[in-house]
């Protein structure tokens, strides 16, 4: 999707674009073409569950949207510390937007915690909505508040509601038979009814929710039905919020079609399952649950009837050695982890590699090294993903560029690993895993033909006139050896990971016949056919930003700054990594700068001096976040100066 550009300033402040009175009496609504709103709280508030009941009721409405989860790697961190904040951003337009952007105009802050953690990133002039019955003496000096900032002045360049949602809470489940407790942990859906009061959203889908999450406790699905609706009645009827808010739905932004909101991890099951069925071929998944890519496996799971079969497995070898065993056996075969797991997957990734077979290697990233920071976001795996293999083991790599795109992404890595017999490494990111937009639903027509023909019988003549079956005989377009299913009469032929030879598929340690080999497969790999590189250059720039995968929604959004203020700066961004586009090297060569804002320590720029020769620059990040597109488009106004 594309974007209007914001200035900083705009990006700091939703932009009012008209205002609408209601009777007299009512409450005025304003109109705003924009808005990033952050609840924050602990770990076990709820925030994850509030942000995506408003998320999903904003997509239904018809606004674009793009959210950013954030939360500790704790399943229940230490309560009111700053480590223990859970946090979910979402920014949501009448327009097409790109990233979930750089500064909340409305913060939730449930404790003192979520205040400190976050005011950071609050500009000045935003709203911040405080639960005051958190911000007790002992909360506020755990995160080293020695006076309460509601009263200090410190937050007298906002605009403060300080509300007692605990209180409020408790006070409108009364009536329920209900602990304290328990009614306290409603908090979260009175905080949700007020928003929902704020930004005009719909009420029927969460209250919908709520009945079905809740089905076999109607208490308490009840209980928190009212909690939501106290809080839309709250903002209706307090004196503290005299403006409530209209968002258009963004109706120019999305071509005609089927819309939902969907996350990264969602969109690339579908895509699995879609490649399974334009394949005729049976989804074997065969994982090891690590975050962020477990949400693939709980996903898959659902799926039985479309033919899908998931597998968790007692580590991460054993995942991808079960896929890796039903490829042999005929299989769309998919193992998923992240950035260690992916180091635990290695040797039998270059098994794959040997066997030739049809494998998709789902890297979640997220940051390392080691077990590093597990919920947070990071691209710091292309290396491993290119390189990490003993001996000469060259695998394609491909890149989702969205979370939308993931479905698109999972396609076009089984088309490769289908036509071409190898394994292929797809490289998402935790960003894009926990982040949700709008996706069009595609027609059944748009999805590629991934029909796959298997060996049937013997494909080669020896010298006395017998016919007999080579495993190693290739198809001279792609280079791919034949897949014959196990059991077939007549197929039989050996597997492992020594050398074969080529062509017959015996065992071979003849030095020739190894070089051939090796030279084959990489050659296989480099003659993959992917489209060339496609670049949005409008004005002539001598400078081009060059990004790959999750980059994509920071980039675009930057360069627009630019080009908004006048400046020239060409775009272009990697899907296929592994091969490159064949005419990457000569779109290096049109420009007298190239930089490269990456999630690591600049591993595509060592990629692209040393097969291209080029000067390209890195700009990089590594602290768990996804860039911000104004400090993005600082750097880049600064490359083309320079």
């Amino acid at each position: 999707m594309t974007s209007q550009v914001s200035s900083p300033a705009e990006q700091a402040d939703a932009s009012v674009v008209g205002e609408q009175r209601k009777p007299a009496g009512a409450k005025d609504v304003r109109r705003l073409d924009r808005v990033i709103i952050r609840f924050a709280g602990d770990s076990g508030d709820g925030m994850q569950l509030t942000g995506d009941r408003f998320t999903s009721e904003t997509a239904s409405f018809g606004n674009d949207l793009s959210t950013l989860p954030n939360f500790p790697a704790e399943i229940r961190a230490p309560a009111g510390t700053l480590p223990g904040v859970s946090s979910f951003q979402l920014h949501f337009a009448d327009h097409d937007i790109l990233t979930p952007g750089d500064a909340p105009n409305v913060l939730v802050a449930m404790n003192p915690a979520a205040l400190k953690a976050n005011i950071g990133d609050v500009p000045r002039g935003a709203e911040i909505i405080v639960n005051t019955d958190e911000f007790t003496k002992r909360a506020m000096q755990k995160v080293g508040y020695e006076a309460s900032p509601l009263e200090d002045g410190s937050l007298d360049g906002y605009q403060l509601h300080p509300v007692p949602l605990t209180t409020l809470t408790v006070e409108a489940l009364k009536d329920f038979d209900l602990s304290r407790k328990e009614a306290e942990r409603s908090k979260n859906m009175f905080a949700l009814g007020l928003l929902s009061w704020m930004y005009n959203r719909p009420t029927q889908g969460t209250e919908a929710f709520l009945r079905s999450k809740f089905a076999r406790k109607p208490e308490i699905a009840e209980a928190n039905i009212a909690a939501f609706r106290a809080g839309w009645n709250f903002g209706e009827t307090t004196e503290d919020f005299a403006v409530s808010y209209e968002v258009a739905p963004a109706a120019k932004a999305f071509p005609a079609g089927t819309y939902r909101n969907i996350s990264g991890n969602l969109a690339l099951s579908y895509g699995l399952i879609a490649a399974s069925r334009q394949a005729d071929l049976p989804l074997f998944l065969g994982s090891y649950p690590i975050t962020p890519a477990s949400d693939i496996l709980h996903e898959l799971s659902r799926h039985k009837n479309f033919g899908v079969r998931t597998f968790q497995a007692e580590d991460e070898i054993a995942g991808i050695g079960a896929a890796l065993g039903a490829a042999f056996g005929g299989s769309l075969a998919v193992t998923t982890t992240s950035g260690p797991g992916v180091a635990l997957k290695s040797e039998t990734i270059g098994l794959a590699v040997s066997l030739e077979l049809p494998l998709l290697v789902v890297d979640i990233q997220r940051g390392g090294p080691s077990t590093g920071l597990p919920t947070k976001t990071e691209q710091a795996d292309l290396l491993q993903a290119m390189f990490g293999r003993n001996g000469e083991a060259p695998v394609p790599v491909i890149a989702p560029c969205t979370p939308a795109d993931c479905f698109d992404a999972a396609l076009e890595a089984a088309r490769i690993a289908l036509a071409y017999r190898t394994p292929v490494m797809l490289l998402s990111d935790g960003y894009l895993a926990n982040g949700s937009e709008p996706w069009r639903i595609p027609e059944l027509e748009e999805l590629p033909d991934l029909t796959v023909r298997f060996a049937q019988g013997p494909n080669h003549t020896l010298d006395d006139g017998s016919e007999v079956f080579w495993p190693y005989l290739r198809d001279p377009q792609t280079l791919a050896r034949p897949w014959a299913v196990p059991g077939t009469p007549g197929l039989e032929h050996r597997i492992g990971g020594i050398e074969k030879e080529d062509g017959s598929g015996i065992i071979s340690y003849a030095p020739a016949n190894h070089e051939t080999m090796v030279r084959t497969r990489q050659a296989k790999i480099d003659g993959i056919d992917v489209p060339d590189l496609a670049v949005d250059d409008p004005d002539g720039a001598r400078t081009l930003v060059l990004g790959w995968g999750s980059t994509y929604g920071p980039i675009t959004a930057a360069v627009r700054r630019i080009r908004r203020a006048g400046g020239r700066i060409a775009q272009a961004h990697l899907r296929h990594v592994n091969p490159f586009p064949r005419n990457l090297g000569e779109v290096l060569k049109r420009y007298d700068k190239v930089v490269v804002p990456e999630m690591n320590l600049g591993q595509l720029a060592l990629l692209l001096r040393a097969k291209y020769l080029v000067d390209a620059h890195s700009h990089t990040q590594v602290n768990g976040m996804p860039f911000k597109a104004e400090q993005l488009a600082a750097a880049l106004k600064e490359a083309i100066d320079d």
